[in-house]
């Protein structure tokens, strides 16, 4: 087998798992991907949406399901690229979501002095209101000893909606000093980076569930109807982020140099089940590609963050397979619905819709189909 010049961008839950339980479509897919000392014959990089979780448990619980070794720099969370923005990482966030929040921040991303929800709720106990239980019974001293918030970092979706909700407008509208009241909001407000932009993602339940990117809708309309105001990002990751697929591209690339294969990775396949991230993201990643080629990406520096060298990467191709989010017949799903009116638009507000941008490369049934179709094109079958 000659070496490999295209690799595999996988996402996870809908393409390889349902909840806990593995696709068997996923094993198959592996048995044609993996040789037979267990190593992958082509590089392939995990990008899921998903960030309540450490990378090395996440690589770990891919290792266990698809039967072989997967190493922590194969996976991408949807918060791996906040690695890159610095100038945030000495300011202090509060911090929104749940599972290992703070280890994340702290420790995979480089924040470094990081704030939790719950760590403002017992500062301030008088916030947090809706929930009846929860009232203080008598009234707290107001505390001035809490150092300013600097920012915010919304990292997948919290437990308690409302309780985050209600804080981080707090620390927003009060320009970081939640015990304070400000006569008027300041405008532009603090710094906010969010991962995952997912409307709904797909579990074990027959219908699609919330994901991250419903609490952030929540979070700008409360934000528009109190202020008047659009809530603005200074970064927005996870797909369908270009920052995410450069990100992953790198990945690829040191994994190639890695095994030793000298020949450059000119093309991406990237298999996923959401038109509006997965697929989405592919082609807003490919368009850039090509506009690169022509115009050299230098002036086109996305936010300017990842300044790269000249990237080798030729294309990236999406394909769309059929076990999660997307089925052709589902509620909200590409085709046209009856009478040929358009489906909803599940995307992220500060996603335009362009239809051309969730039409996949190619529509297949599963992954496993996704790499016999890969494999015949570069002519590996």
């Amino acid at each position: 087998q000659s070496q490999p010049t295209f690799g595999f961008l996988l996402d996870i839950d809908g393409v390889l798992v349902r909840g806990h339980t593995v696709i068997p479509a996923a094993l198959k897919a592996f048995r044609r991907l993996v040789n037979a000392q267990g190593k992958l014959r082509v590089p392939v990089v995990f990008v899921t949406n998903a960030g309540n979780i450490l990378q090395n448990d996440k690589a770990q619980e891919l290792s266990v399901l698809l039967g072989f070794k997967v190493e922590p720099d194969q996976v991408i969370l949807s918060h791996s690229p906040m690695k890159l923005f610095s100038q945030y990482h000495g300011k202090r966030m509060i911090v929104s979501g749940q599972g290992p929040l703070v280890e994340n921040a702290q420790k995979q991303l480089g924040f470094k002095n990081v704030v939790t929800v719950d760590e403002l709720r017992m500062a301030f106990p008088v916030l947090d209101m809706v929930d009846l239980q929860r009232r203080p019974k008598t009234t707290p001293l107001p505390r001035n000893d809490f150092p300013a918030i600097e920012g915010v970092l919304l990292l997948g979706e919290p437990v308690r909606w409302e309780t985050s909700l209600q804080l981080i407008m707090d620390v927003l509208l009060s320009n970081g000093n939640p015990g304070t009241g400000l006569a008027t909001a300041p405008y532009p407000h603090l710094p906010v980076l969010a991962s995952n932009m997912d409307l709904l993602w797909m579990a074990e339940a027959k219908m699609p569930r919330f994901g991250h990117g419903t609490f952030l809708l929540c979070l700008e309309t409360i934000y528009r109807k109190v202020t008047g105001k659009e809530l603005r990002y200074k970064g927005l990751m996870g797909k369908p982020s270009i920052l995410t697929y450069q990100y992953a591209e790198e990945l690829i690339r040191r994994q190639a140099e890695r095994r030793g294969w000298a020949a450059p990775i000119q093309k991406l396949y990237a298999v996923g089940d959401n038109p509006m991230s997965d697929v989405y993201g592919a082609n807003l990643f490919n368009q850039y590609l090509q506009m690169a080629k022509h115009e050299g990406a230098e002036e086109l520096g996305t936010s300017g963050l990842l300044k790269q060298r000249p990237s080798a990467t030729q294309s990236c191709a999406s394909i769309l397979v059929c076990t999660g989010v997307y089925s052709p017949k589902a509620l909200g799903s590409t085709e046209p619905a009856q009478g040929g009116e358009e489906p909803p638009f599940h995307g992220h507000r500060d996603f335009s819709f362009s239809p051309e941008l969730i039409e996949a490369s190619h529509i297949v049934n599963d992954v496993d189909e996704a790499v016999q179709l890969v494999f015949h094109k570069e002519g590996w079958a």
